[in-house]
């Protein structure tokens, strides 16, 4: 009884010591600019896909990254910790503060502009495009646009992983938000309850697709962080599931 209540011990010390904490990056310089106008609205939708960024939990604490930084949309849900460079521009800083926002978005290149007046998101600038209450947290509005410094950081996130199930039978388009720590995803599985486990592909942004029949089965996930991380998410939607609806898991990373 004492061995098997010690390699119980030993197997949750291994588990526990194995779980890795995502851990924040160092300082980048950048530059920033606004968009959406004062309340946000226009920052909705967007190409990865969250749509309704206060329905999906994301708030006005977002940002457009320029092609340097989306990555082909594995980018989105990271988060960046981002403050004005007081020390490279005074005029339009506001010192010391500091804004922390989710990648939702892509700010597309404008190759008809010079990368020094106008095409502030053209390759190889690393350049957010914050939505303007998040802005406006760290630089005065008629600046318009800031130097920054900005280091990647964990994602704090109330509650699990949540999976949108949208497409039709025979293409399951899947929408995952609410990830936490490393927030963005670099790979995804779908389970049914009579199927294996199967790898999905990368629809856009943060939609993952599926081209199996799984409808009247129950559905689970198998998700890796882009920090390497996987959890799986075991009967996230019951067998009567529909289309259009979104499930949240008890899980996060």
């Amino acid at each position: 009884m004492f061995k098997f209540a010690l390699a119980i011990f030993l197997e949750f010390c291994f588990l526990a010591i194995s779980v890795k904490a995502f851990t924040a990056s160092g300082w980048t310089k950048a530059h920033a600019t606004f968009y959406g106008g004062s309340e946000a609205s226009g920052t909705m939708g967007g190409a990865c896909g969250y749509g309704n960024l206060y329905s999906t939990g994301y708030g006005t604490s977002t940002a457009a990254l320029s092609t340097a930084l989306f990555n082909d949309g594995a980018s989105c849900g990271q988060c960046y910790k981002i403050m004005c460079d007081y020390e490279t521009d005074s005029r339009w800083c506001i010192k010391g503060s500091s804004v922390t926002i989710t990648a939702t978005n892509f700010c597309p290149p404008n190759y008809a502009l010079p990368n020094n007046a106008g095409g502030w998101c053209n390759p190889p600038l690393q350049h957010f495009d914050m939505a303007q209450p998040a802005w406006e947290k760290i630089g005065i509005y008629r600046g318009g646009i800031i130097p920054v410094m900005y280091q990647r950081v964990p994602c704090n996130k109330d509650g699990g992983v949540r999976f949108t199930i949208n497409g039709r039978a025979y293409f399951e388009l899947v929408l995952i938000t609410n990830v936490a720590n490393a927030g963005s995803i670099q790979s995804v599985s779908i389970k049914g309850s009579k199927t294996s486990w199967m790898v999905m592909s990368r629809n856009w942004g943060a939609n993952w697709q599926s081209n199996a029949y799984l409808n009247g089965q129950s559905l689970s996930f198998r998700v890796t962080t882009t920090d390497g991380e996987t959890r799986d998410f075991l009967n996230v939607a019951p067998a009567n599931w529909a289309f259009g609806q979104t499930f949240s898991s008890k899980t996060q990373f």
